[in-house]
């Protein structure tokens, strides 16, 4: 294998390859405050607690949103959360956004922790205003009045994982933070290649 085909080769500390090229900018600055809310790694925990949370909380958003997967859709989930839930239609219409949206922003690792803490917020208010008279245990047997909050809680520890550790690998997220070759030569000479 020669040393131009191979990745494995580089040049002089800070340099790409036989072209001399810099690999330390990343696409967005690290002084910047977007830098620290997107700042990842490419840890397998952080990617699947964050696919985890997304792919469980797409459905239901969906359900509540466009009316997929047997949901009542917009209008019915306003309806119900108005009427049932109290809530104006406002609060209504932000908390079926956020949610639909989250898992989006989620499954494609953008903006992984805010979307995680919407999905947090969401499920916190929903143990609070509905599930937490009903008990921890799932409504499994249908002798319960309503669903408690054991699922509530799991979705909760997720969104909790992925706050903390980032989008991880194949996020848009880690995308934006990679350090990424620029076309500066250094003093136009490049050094000899070493093996990684």
């Amino acid at each position: 294998m020669s040393a131009t085909s191979s990745r494995t080769f580089r040049g002089i500390e800070g340099t790409d390859e036989l072209v001399g090229t810099t690999r330390r900018r990343p696409t967005v600055p690290r002084e910047s405050a977007l830098y620290a809310l997107v700042a990842t790694d490419g840890r397998a925990p952080a990617t699947i607690a964050r696919l985890a949370l997304g792919l469980v909380m797409f459905p239901h958003g969906a359900q509540k949103m466009l009316g997929w997967f047997g949901g009542p859709g917009l209008s019915g989930t306003v309806g119900v959360l108005t009427s049932k839930g109290g809530l104006p239609v406002v609060v209504a219409g932000a908390l079926i956004f956020t949610e639909f949206v989250s898992s989006l922003l989620l499954i494609t690792g953008t903006f992984t922790r805010i979307a995680a803490f919407g999905i947090m917020s969401i499920m916190i208010g929903a143990i609070l205003t509905t599930h937490l008279p009903n008990g921890f245990f799932m409504n499994w047997t249908g002798t319960q009045a309503g669903e408690g909050f054991e699922y509530h809680l799991l979705a909760i520890g997720l969104a909790l994982v992925t706050i903390v550790l980032g989008g991880g690998a194949l996020s848009i997220d880690r995308s934006l933070t990679r350090r990424r070759p620029t076309r500066e030569r250094r003093a136009g000479v490049v050094e000899p290649v070493t093996r990684d």
